[in-house]
């Protein structure tokens, strides 16, 4: 089996599971788990901020940095692709009161801060009072430009909002672009990382900013039932995770690429390999066989997540081997295709 549905889907290597059965753990509701307070602890003195919590999730680490700076009432900025906005049930409306209000990503992923100058409403009580502006690094497989991160710390100074980042693949930005990770969060106030995806640990993300801040989350996240108990068990995995599979995300990346020149060479693909930058690649199909393409290929072991476009990521699970499985596939299932119409072509009419 190979799954390029999603980074998620790695399991836990033999390092992971033997770190995590040897794990020594306590009460983390009482703040005594030492396993999850070492990977805090190791966490902020690597990111450089003053504190760490570890969550269940990505979507409860964004949940709790939106509520945690923001009110009842209150709105925050974001894209119209953030993954806090699309893909998280719209929680930050339903727990926690907090109006999105969403503008157009641009195409490197960013948003344009004359857009989001425009968004943010006046001191006025018929409006919502805007609060925060959320971004998201990468977005989409894309790494937002260093430029335009350095332009932010005075535009929200200016503005009077918190920063947050949706960093659920920020070590992806850090090895594509290069960059020291410190320098990729220090505009921002708060922000994600997830260890559950291209890191390839089992469970959990870790949000991150000053005392204050992540006091107060932890408020929240006992509120929002995210209290965990002996959670060292998964926080060692976490640890592993942080300490060996940062720079092989390298690998990840040139698989993803591999595989997009692959994907572009098949006439009915349309896939623009130049276009990726780290672990994601987006195909369309010019046929609008894309379910029927998953079918096939879920039927040979292999899943994709069917849609305009597909999107395929590349993963620890993921090696060249699987690529080039995949790629015989999809060939094999366009010259099947393409037989059935010949034949129905040519048979003759009644």
């Amino acid at each position: 089996m190979s799954d390029f549905r999603s980074d998620t889907v790695t399991r836990p290597t033999q390092a992971m599971r033997l770190l995590m059965s040897q794990a020594e753990v306590g009460d983390d509701v009482y703040g005594d788990d030492p396993t999850v307070n070492r990977l805090q602890d190791y966490a902020a003195e690597r990111m450089g901020t003053e504190a760490a919590l570890f969550c269940s999730s990505g979507t409860q680490a964004n949940l709790l940095a939106i509520m945690a700076h923001c009110q009842r009432g209150d709105e925050y900025i974001c894209g119209q692709s953030a993954h806090n906005y699309r893909y998280e049930a719209g929680g930050a409306a339903v727990l926690g009161s907090v109006q999105p209000q969403p503008i157009e990503n641009s195409s490197d992923g960013s948003l344009c801060l004359n857009k989001v100058q425009a968004a943010i409403k006046e001191d006025d009580f018929h409006f919502a009072q805007t609060r925060l502006l959320s971004l998201e690094n990468t977005i989409g497989g894309r790494v937002l430009p260093m430029d335009y991160l350095a332009s932010l710390p005075s535009f929200v100074a200016e503005h009077q909002l918190a920063l947050h980042l949706d960093g659920a693949r920020l070590f992806n930005a850090v090895v594509q672009s290069g960059v020291d990770e410190r320098l990729l969060v220090a505009p921002f106030d708060s922000f994600t990382i997830c260890l559950s995806k291209g890191l390839g640990a089992p469970i959990g993300s870790l949000l991150l900013g000053d005392k204050r801040l992540i006091e107060r989350a932890k408020r929240l996240r006992k509120m929002l039932g995210g209290g965990m108990r002996q959670a060292g068990i998964i926080a060692a995995a976490g640890q592993y995770a942080l300490e060996h599979h940062v720079a092989r995300l390298a690998e990840d990346h040139a698989n993803a690429q591999l595989l997009a020149e692959q994907l572009a060479q098949i006439e009915e693909l349309e896939c623009d390999a130049h276009s990726v930058q780290t672990n994601v690649v987006y195909a369309r199909c010019r046929h609008q066989q894309s379910f029927a393409l998953a079918e096939y290929l879920a039927e040979r072991g292999i899943f994709v997540t069917a849609g305009t476009p597909i999107r395929f990521l590349t993963h620890l699970d993921v090696n060249q081997q699987d690529i080039k499985q995949l790629i015989g596939a999809i060939k094999a299932f366009y010259a099947e295709s393409a037989a059935v119409i010949s034949n129905n072509t040519a048979r003759p009419m009644n």
